[in-house]
C-alpha cells in the first residue's frame, strides 16, 4: 500500500467515525437521512470518492442502507449498549482453582474453522501479514538452512533477542540487549515465570476477572489464587491491592494491566506506578501479562508495569501471537532478577524455542515492518468491535451490558436477569457458535450471566447470524426463567 492510498484509508475510516458519533450523540437517528455525498465532502474536506467509500463499508457493516435516487438511511437505533458494570467488591479467601474441565471444554474450540470465531482470541488471517512472514520464512530458512534446522540457544535466538529489547527500550522500558528470553508463546513465559517464583501451596494475588488459562495454570501448579476486582473501566484499584496485601501472606501477583482479557480493563499509568511501589515495598514479585498493549486504539500507548521496575521483581510476559503469528508460538519474557532461574526451567522444560519461527519474526522486526503492520491492525480491530456492538444493540434482550474498550480484541457482555452464560455456551455450541462463558474467568460465581466475545474476525453474515442467534438464545432464556430486565443508564 503507497502513502496516497494508505492516507486515503485512514480518512474513509475517518467519515466512518464522523457518521457513528454523530449517531451516537443523537443527531442521527433511526430512519434519519445521512448528509450527501457532496455535503459531507465540503463539511469535512475530504473527496466524494472517500465518503462514498465509508458510506458503502458502513451499508456491508448493516449499519445504513442504500435507497435508490433518495441517497443513504441509518438502518437501526444508533445508541450502543450500556455499558458493563463492575462486579461489587467483596474479598473471598484464597482457594484452590477447580475450574479446568470447563476450561478445556472451551479451549477444544480453538482451530475449529466451522465454528463462528466468537470465542477465540485472535486476529482474522486477513489482518496477519501472512505473504510477507512465508516470503521471509522462506528466505531465511533458505539462506541459513543449518542455524534453522538446530536447536537455537536456550535463551533464543540472538538477532531475535536484539530486536526486542531495542523495542522494549523505544517504550520506555529499562533493559538491556540481554534481558530478553524468548519462549514459545506468552503462556510458556507465564508458566516459566510463575515456577519460578512460586512453589504448590502458595497463593497468588489475580485481579477477578481474568484469563481462565491462568487460572488453569494456577491449577495445574498447585497454587491458591485470591481474587481482588477489576473494574471494567478502571483496572486494577492500589487500594484494593493495599487491602489484599495486608489481608493475606501473598507470594506473586499476575496482572494484566492494559486491556485485560476478558474486560479490557486499562489500569492507568499513576495506578501502574504505586502498585510497583506497594509490591516493591514489600518485595513482591509481579508477573505481568503484556500480550495486548500494542492494541491500543488510543495515540499514545499505555505504559507498563515493568517501566517503574527498579528493583527486578516484574516478570513482563509477552508475545506476537495477537498481532503477527499465532501459530508461530513465538513469545518473550523480561524475567528481571529471575532470568538465571527462569532458564533453568525453560531448560528442562523444553530446551529451546522453535529456531525457524524466532529468525522469521527477527528478520520480520529488523526490516522495520512491525509498526506500519500494527497500525493498520489497530484500526481493523477498532472498527470489528464497533460494528460487533452496535449489532450486539441490535438482537440482544433489554437490560444487556456491553464493555466499550479502548484497546485489545475482546467485549465483556453482561447478560440480564438470571441467564446462565453456561447453558448459553453449551447451546452455541450446538450451533458451531464459539463463546467463552463468564464462569471460567473467576474461581468464584461472579460472572456466572457474562460472556466474552472476540472481535479479532472481520464482519461477515456468518458473524452477524451469529450474534443473532445468541441474542435469539438469551431472550429466550430470560423469558424462560422469568427474568425481568434491570433498569439500565448511559453512563
Amino acid at each position: 500500500m503507497d502513502g496516497g492510498t494508505e492516507r486515503e484509508t485512514y480518512r474513509y475510516q475517518e467519515v466512518e467515525r464522523h457518521i457513528m458519533d454523530m449517531a451516537d450523540a443523537g443527531a442521527i437517528g433511526l430512519g434519519d437521512r445521512l448528509p450527501s455525498l457532496r455535503t459531507l465532502s465540503g463539511n469535512l474536506g475530504v473527496s466524494i470518492s472517500t465518503v462514498n467509500q465509508a458510506y458503502m463499508e458502513l451499508e456491508r457493516k448493516g449499519i445504513i442502507e442504500s435507497r435508490p435516487r433518495s441517497g443513504f438511511f441509518m438502518r437501526q437505533p444508533s445508541a450502543r449498549l450500556p455499558r458493563t458494570q463492575s462486579a461489587p467488591s467483596h474479598m473471598d479467601a484464597p482457594r484452590p482453582v477447580t475450574r479446568s474441565g470447563l476450561i478445556q471444554t472451551v479451549l477444544e474450540s480453538v482451530g475449529r474453522a466451522d465454528a463462528a470465531p466468537l470465542g477465540v482470541v485472535a486476529p482474522g488471517a486477513h489482518l496477519l501479514p501472512i505473504k510477507e512472514l512465508a516470503r521471509i520464512t522462506a528466505a531465511v530458512v533458505r539462506d541459513d538452512p543449518v542455524r534453522a534446522m538446530s536447536y537455537a540457544p536456550i535463551p533464543g535466538d540472538a538477532e531475535l533477542i536484539r530486536q526486542i529489547a531495542f523495542r522494549s527500550m523505544e517504550h520506555g522500558i529499562p533493559v538491556t540487549p540481554d534481558d530478553p528470553i524468548i519462549t514459545a508463546g506468552c503462556m510458556e513465559a507465564l508458566y516459566l515465570a510463575l515456577r519460578s517464583v512460586c512453589r504448590a501451596g502458595d497463593t497468588v494475588l489475580i485481579q477477578s476477572p481474568t484469563y481462565y488459562c491462568f487460572l488453569q495454570l494456577l491449577e495445574t501448579l498447585g497454587l491458591r489464587a485470591a481474587e481482588i476486582p477489576s473494574d471494567p473501566e478502571g483496572g486494577v484499584d492500589p487500594a484494593e491491592l493495599a487491602r489484599a496485601l495486608r489481608t493475606y501472606d501473598i507470594t506473586a501477583c499476575v496482572l494484566a494491566p492494559n486491556y485485560n482479557n476478558p474486560d479490557s480493563s486499562l489500569t492507568s499509568d499513576s495506578a501502574k506506578r504505586e502498585i510497583v511501589a506497594l509490591l516493591a515495598g514489600r518485595d513482591i514479585p509481579l508477573v505481568e501479562d503484556d500480550v495486548s498493549t500494542d492494541l491500543h486504539f488510543t495515540q499514545n500507548r499505555p505504559g507498563t508495569f515493568k517501566q517503574f521496575d527498579r528493583k527486578g521483581l516484574i516478570l513482563l510476559c509477552s508475545s506476537f501471537s495477537k498481532t503477527i503469528a499465532p501459530g508461530y508460538r513465538v513469545g518473550w519474557m523480561l524475567p528481571g532478577r529471575f532470568r538465571q532461574k527462569v532458564l533453568e526451567i525453560k531448560a528442562t522444560t523444553n530446551v529451546s524455542t522453535s529456531a525457524p519461527a524466532q529468525m522469521a519474526i527477527a528478520e520480520y522486526l529488523r526490516q522495520g515492518r512491525m509498526e506500519r503492520h500494527l497500525k493498520r491492525l489497530r484500526g481493523a480491530l477498532e472498527r470489528q468491535m464497533d460494528t460487533m456492538q452496535l449489532h450486539l444493540g441490535r438482537h440482544f434482550p433489554a437490560g444487556t451490558r456491553v464493555t466499550h474498550p479502548t484497546g485489545g480484541g475482546v467485549l465483556w457482555l453482561q447478560l440480564p436477569g438470571d441467564v446462565d452464560s453456561v447453558e448459553l455456551f453449551f447451546q452455541a455450541r450446538e450451533r458451531s457458535i464459539g463463546i467463552a462463558p463468564g464462569a471460567i474467568f473467576s474461581t468464584g460465581d461472579t460472572f456466572a450471566n457474562y460472556v466474552r466475545l472476540s472481535c479479532g474476525s472481520p464482519w461477515t453474515d456468518e458473524l452477524s447470524d451469529g450474534v443473532r442467534i445468541l441474542g435469539e438464545m438469551a431472550t429466550r432464556m430470560m423469558e424462560s426463567n422469568g427474568s425481568q430486565p434491570r433498569p439500565t443508564s448511559l453512563r
